[in-house]
């Protein structure tokens, strides 16, 4: 290291004095432009601390003397948002249906409130994009077990499915082996025959046809093509709960299923609930 100031011959500049295994440091200034900027920056800081809070103190801060923070702002922009919020719920509650699908800004804030909704309650079984899963519905086709319309899906999230709710939508499907109604060659016939109404690889039986006339179509229908008071799904749409496959289908002619829906009444106010019918029903076409 060396003491000496002297000019740099390359570049011209004066050098620090610092040397570093030959290695001499330039004394460079900063530009002008950097440095201005830099007083600038200095003295905004000093008029933000002034009008703005800024110093912690022990149990509190310096408020400024503007006394002005953006958590008051976020705030105040909630509170009207609340209230703008209410006065939307308020008219949402006290429309019906069919007019809450018809007047677009009743609408749009339906299907916003909706689209929130069946994200923190619905997704969880139906899929965020309400693809569903076996045992799951999909929600985005036309096929709907207890009906479609707006009134039957806001139904059907009021009471569920098997709940707990003294309305409850309800069905029971015998278990046909289980419950020693039919035995496993039956069993395999009738689910043949259901097989067959879809798949032309499947051949049904006279035996296996009569056991579906005898068993199964009170509820799905001489035609197959299920009832809706009864929640029994349509056999002939190739849309299948539990899976398509035989074993499948044979597991669940011998043991049935149960699926639970929760009642949402009580776990949601009547306003979301509406606003969730909308959404859901927008999925699929609704009906």
């Amino acid at each position: 290291m060396s003491d000496k100031n002297e000019i740099d011959e390359v570049t011209g500049t004066a050098t620090t004095g610092h040397e570093w295994d030959g290695i001499k440091e330039l004394n460079t200034p900063m530009p002008r432009w950097w440095l201005w900027t830099y007083y600038i920056t200095v003295i905004w800081s000093i008029g933000y601390w002034i009008v703005y809070p800024s110093w912690p103190l022990i149990d509190d801060y310096v408020k400024g003397i503007w006394g002005t923070t953006q958590r008051q702002v976020v705030a105040e922009q909630l509170e009207v948002a609340m209230q703008e919020r209410a006065v939307y719920g308020e008219r949402l509650m006290n429309s019906d249906l069919e007019t809450i699908r018809s007047t677009p800004d009743l609408l749009n804030f339906a299907m916003a409130g909706g689209r929130a909704s069946y994200g923190d309650n619905c997704a969880g079984c139906h899929g965020s994009g309400a693809q569903g899963s076996i045992g799951y519905p999909n929600l985005n086709d036309d096929e709907w077990l207890w009906g479609g319309t707006l009134d039957d899906i806001h139904t059907t999230i009021t009471v569920g499915i098997r709940s707990v709710h003294e309305d409850t939508r309800f069905n029971d499907m015998p278990a046909f082996l289980r419950d020693e109604l039919l035995s496993e060659e039956e069993i395999e016939e009738v689910s043949d025959y259901v097989l067959s109404l879809t798949d032309n690889s499947y051949r049904a039986t006279e035996n296996g046809t009569m056991l579906f006339m005898d068993n199964c179509a009170v509820c799905h229908g001489e035609d197959a093509k299920g009832l809706r008071e009864f929640g029994a799904p349509d056999l002939t749409d190739q849309i299948w709960l539990f899976g398509q496959d035989r074993d499948a289908v044979i597991d669940v002619v011998s043991y049935s299923r149960k699926g639970v829906m929760p009642t949402w009444s009580g776990r949601l106010d009547p306003t979301t609930i509406k606003a969730l019918a909308v959404y859901v029903h927008s999925l699929g076409g609704g009906e």
